[in-house]
């Protein structure tokens, strides 16, 4: 499920979910499309980057794999070992991870040089 050691993965989720905390509708996240805009925007970050669908209810096994059962909160990028980011907020087994949008976003112009956001 991981991806190979030079590429990072990133862990979105899958769109059209229920949340038992808010009944009787369909979501998306607003994050998770965001960085999926991104994505489409720098599509040399494909070369970079395994993107993962994941489903909204917990646990989120592929997630908990790679970043660590604390560290569930989507979106997340999990980078190759060995890698750094000033972004970064946890480290499970050797590989940091960056989570939410903005975080991800300032690291994949920290670590691929993609355009920054305009303020």
């Amino acid at each position: 499920m991981s991806a190979p050691h030079d590429r990072a993965d990133l862990f979105l989720l899958k769109p059209g979910f229920e949340d038992p905390a808010f009944p009787d509708a369909i979501y998306f996240d607003r994050f998770s499309v965001l960085l999926e805009g991104v994505l489409r925007s720098f599509p040399e970050l494909e070369r970079r980057i395994v993107v993962h669908h994941v489903d909204f209810a917990r646990p989120r096994v592929a997630v908990a794999a790679l970043a660590g059962e604390d560290n569930q909160t989507l979106p997340r990028l999990v980078l190759p070992p060995g890698v750094a980011s000033g972004h970064a907020s946890a480290e499970h087994d050797g590989r940091r991870s960056v989570a939410g949008a903005a975080a991800i976003i300032a690291a994949l112009v920290e670590l691929y040089g993609i355009a920054p956001p305009h303020p």
